[in-house]
């Protein structure tokens, strides 16, 4: 497994988010991290990248023990995070944003070369490369964001709610782009609310709710009916009745 967690808890300050939550990412793969807003998704990704601060549990990268480690030193080892709401540098151009992205030491001198390849990807972005970034469509900024991201040549993508204020249509085109990097053999841990999209792509599937692993499986032993139950907490309310 390329990324392992164990039993990590994790929060802001004196409030506890994360319990004991335990999940792990294979090599190639596309694992996705389900569940509803407020369930623990994001604040695991800010767990796993060193933002806050793991309280108890470890994290293993690479077979590595990177608990607490410093963010740019993940980033250096090649742990990168696409965030929710995109945070693209909007008085930027389209292209001083993924230039940005290949500013690690490593990956400086295939700079250009990485470039290239953002723009083989996302070719609108070489359309609208001299203009600033604010004048980007939401679906553009998306694809900036995973842009800048592949420029840090990552061995571990974090995407964060990619979906997230787009329409049916760019969400399509988005989640098609994540197939794409997945055929290429690319690592993603993927959070999303839209488990039928989510899934279309998803190799192992983890639903976060309250803060804990509520189920683990294989795509193709996903039940979604009992899926939905579990995001939608009616497991419990069926207990209670």
């Amino acid at each position: 497994m390329l990324l392992e967690i164990d039993k990590v808890r994790a929060g802001y300050d004196a409030i506890n988010v994360l319990w004991d939550i335990s999940l792990s990412a294979e090599e190639g793969k596309v694992t996705c991290i389900l569940g509803p807003n407020g369930g623990g998704k994001t604040t695991l990704l800010r767990a796993i990248t060193g933002l806050i601060p793991v309280k108890q549990g470890q994290i293993r990268f690479a077979g590595q023990p990177t608990t607490n480690m410093k963010t740019w030193k993940l980033v250096e080892d090649g742990v990168t995070m696409i965030p929710e709401g995109r945070m693209i540098f909007r008085d930027m151009t389209v292209e001083d944003n993924l230039l940005i992205g290949g500013f690690i030491k490593r990956c400086r001198a295939n700079a250009r070369a990485n470039l290239d390849m953002a723009y083989d990807i996302f070719p609108r972005l070489k359309e609208r490369r001299h203009q600033l970034a604010s004048s980007l469509s939401g679906g553009e900024a998306q694809m900036l964001a995973m842009g800048r991201g592949l420029m840090e040549e990552p061995k571990l993508i974090l995407i964060d709610e990619p979906s997230l204020g787009l329409s049916p249509l760019l969400t399509d085109e988005v989640m098609a782009i994540i197939a794409r990097l997945k055929t290429q053999g690319r690592t993603i841990v993927l959070v999303e609310q839209n488990t039928h999209k989510a899934l279309e792509i998803a190799d192992h599937v983890y639903l976060v709710r309250g803060g804990k692993v509520m189920l683990s499986e294989s795509v193709g032993d996903v039940d979604l009916d009992r899926l939905h139950d579990l995001y939608f907490a009616r497991d419990t309310a069926a207990e209670r009745g």
